[in-house]
């Protein structure tokens, strides 16, 4: 019987001890879940947050206000400030250990400049701090400003990579973040501190879609519309239309946030041509820090070229350095100097300017692929140098792409060829009266700008028919894939020509140094050139319709321009319908994202049934 009762003792006791474990498992999983729920409501003010304090700073710089008005907009920041306060603590008092450890030290210094901010708010300016000078700052509407603006964005950025792990299409996303930032920069274009005379939302809905598309068409006059403030707008527009919106939006994620997920990771290699995912972060950085570097060189080249005949103040010749080097490199075209490269001071000074110009102009148009290619190849030889292994087994095979290859020589040829046409076609008349030394130097600066710089340093309404030509040839065809550069690239023409020349020797696929071309790139290349002969005639054909009293001439090469991102104009855009404004910021749009892209990102991906049927011949003569 006492046994009897131990035995259903210990049996209640492993049930009951069953139960308390479920239990508890239970309280667990519900604790858990509840946890989530709030970390997602927090993480989404949190985004909210960011974008009301954005719009509250635009107010704040972009409007005249009075003193009330700006200790309004002042307190109301303070919203998105304790938002943001309580997103932080909660994710150091919720996953302490992945704050401290796992976060970015960006994210670090701008968590903790957030909390000094929130000090700041709560505790009155002391009377004597025992640092004046960091008390004025801490205390400062620009150290508040600043914070909030920065963890807004990182913020923003955190997000967007967020959306891109629920498997987006690649297509549709890369065009839906170049659509909201040409909005958005259509509005702050708008704002009364960023513009010397009001301009229609058509023009600035123009304006801003050629600047992120670093296309270089505009309706209005740059120097004479916008103020400092909307210069600075204009180019943070080019430089994120340039880099890519990818690009930019997952460098601030990485290291804010930390590594994004697979699908994001995998996403960005593709966009940025990284070998592979541990590359990611070091080719992220290459990339920035390469065009950053020749940005800064480009402005303090191009400011000691500036001729002393323009009369610039020192803050004039700062922004015009840094703006035009930058619109130069991103192949931008715009200029925020009267009468642009085709001021007369300019063109009668010394060419250097020119020089500057062209050489940042082939950097940006030869493509990140073959930058991340140079820096590959420069740590390889650097590894061989610092490792002192010099034997035949070590000698670098295929470090040079085939892709590097045939860009650069292809560029290469078509600059040649150009600068040579141009020189012999234009001797006699638009480059006659110009010594010898200048018409060579506007031979090749004429070559490079219409393979999407944009720039403008002769008349080109004076252009002899067959130099016209030549130039649409050149715009049409662009720079190389993954640049700055417009058109349908100069990889896709050399397929394309490749391709020609083996069906010509009867070989049975294109080749080049000694590789072959895939099928799949020569199929791809034929269906870019096919959508850009169709969506050109279709564009011209809408364009011609609605302005019948503009010259075909003008018109076509209008379409040119804008389709494949050039930005010259033969100075018709200003006389442009709205409706036609809008249809060819269409086009620009079209021509930086890719039309064989958005064609693939809205069409639907079916099986391949093709291998299953029978094969047969079609005539083709």
């Amino acid at each position: 019987m006492i046994k009897s009762f131990f035995h259903r003792t210990r049996r209640f006791s492993r049930r009951h001890a069953k139960n308390i474990a479920r239990y508890r498992k239970h309280v667990i999983n519900h604790f858990t879940h509840a946890i989530a729920v709030l970390k997602t409501v927090i993480s989404t003010l949190a985004v909210f947050a960011s974008l009301f304090c954005l719009i509250e700073l635009t107010l704040y710089f972009g409007y005249d206000r009075s003193a009330a008005e700006a200790l309004t907009i002042k307190n109301l920041l303070r919203i998105p400030q304790a938002i943001f306060l309580l997103n932080i603590l909660f994710g150091l008092l919720v996953a302490t250990k992945f704050s401290i450890y796992r976060n970015r030290i960006l994210k670090i210094i701008v968590d903790l400049a957030v909390a000094i901010s929130a000090i700041a708010w709560a505790y009155p300016h002391p009377h004597s701090p025992w640092f004046p000078w960091l008390a004025d700052i801490v205390y400062s509407n620009a150290f508040l400003f600043t914070v909030l603006a920065a963890y807004s964005v990182f913020e923003l950025c955190h997000a967007a990579m967020r959306l891109i792990g629920r498997r987006t299409n690649p297509a549709l996303i890369l065009s839906g973040s170049f659509l909201v930032f040409i909005i958005i920069g259509s509005f702050l274009l708008m704002l009364p501190k960023c513009t010397l005379t009001p301009i229609s939302y058509c023009d600035s809905l123009f304006v801003s879609t050629s600047a992120v598309c670093i296309t270089g068409l505009t309706p209005v006059d740059i120097p004479t519309t916008f103020t400092p403030l909307g210069l600075l707008i204009l180019s943070i527009l080019i430089q994120i239309g340039g880099l890519g919106v990818i690009t930019f939006t997952s460098f601030f994620a990485i290291f804010f946030s930390g590594t994004p997920s697979i699908y994001s990771q995998l996403l960005i290699k593709d966009m940025i041509y990284s070998k592979s995912i541990n590359n990611l972060i070091p080719t992220l950085l290459y990339i920035l820090a390469f065009t950053i570097t020749v940005e800064l060189i480009g402005a303090i080249a191009v400011f000691f070229t500036i001729p002393a005949e323009l009369g610039l103040t020192l803050s004039d010749k700062l922004i015009f350095s840094g703006f035009h080097s930058l619109s130069s490199f991103c192949n931008a075209g715009f200029s925020c100097l009267p009468g642009g490269m085709a001021n007369q001071t300019l063109l009668n000074g010394t060419q250097s300017i020119y020089v500057v110009t062209s050489v940042l102009i082939f950097a940006g148009a030869i493509g990140f692929p073959i930058l991340v290619n140079f820096k590959d190849i420069f740590v390889a030889w650097l590894r061989r140098l610092i490792t002192g292994k010099r034997n035949p087994t070590t000698r670098l095979l295929h470090v040079y792409d085939l892709n590097t290859k045939l860009v650069l020589v292809t560029t290469l040829v078509l600059l040649a060829v150009g600068s040579v046409a141009f020189f012999i076609l234009e001797y006699n008349n638009t480059l006659a009266g110009m010594p010898l030394s200048q018409k060579i130097t506007q031979s090749v600066f004429n070559s490079l700008i219409p393979r999407s710089a944009g720039f403008t340093s002769v008349n080109p309404s004076m252009f002899l028919p067959v130099t016209m030509l030549l130039i649409i040839v050149q715009m049409w065809i662009g720079g190389a894939s993954q640049s700055l550069a417009g058109g349908i690239k100069v990889n896709t023409v050399a397929a394309v020509f490749l391709n020609l020349r083996a069906i010509i020797r009867g070989q049975s696929s294109a080749q080049a140094f000694g590789r072959r071309i895939s099928t799949g790139s020569v199929r791809r290349a034929n269906a870019v050139v096919a959508i850009a002969i169709a969506a050109f005639i279709i564009y011209a054909a809408i364009i011609l319709t609605l302005e019948p009293h503009l010259s075909t001439k003008s018109i076509l090469f209008e379409v040119t321009s804008a389709l494949f991102t050039v930005g010259s104009s033969l100075g018709i855009t200003d006389q442009l319908s709205p409706l036609s404004k809008i249809i060819l910021s269409t086009a620009m749009f079209a021509g930086r994202v890719g039309i064989l892209s958005l064609l693939i990102g809205f069409g639907t991906q079916s099986r391949d049934k093709s291998l299953h049927y029978p094969t047969d011949n079609i005539i083709i003569s």
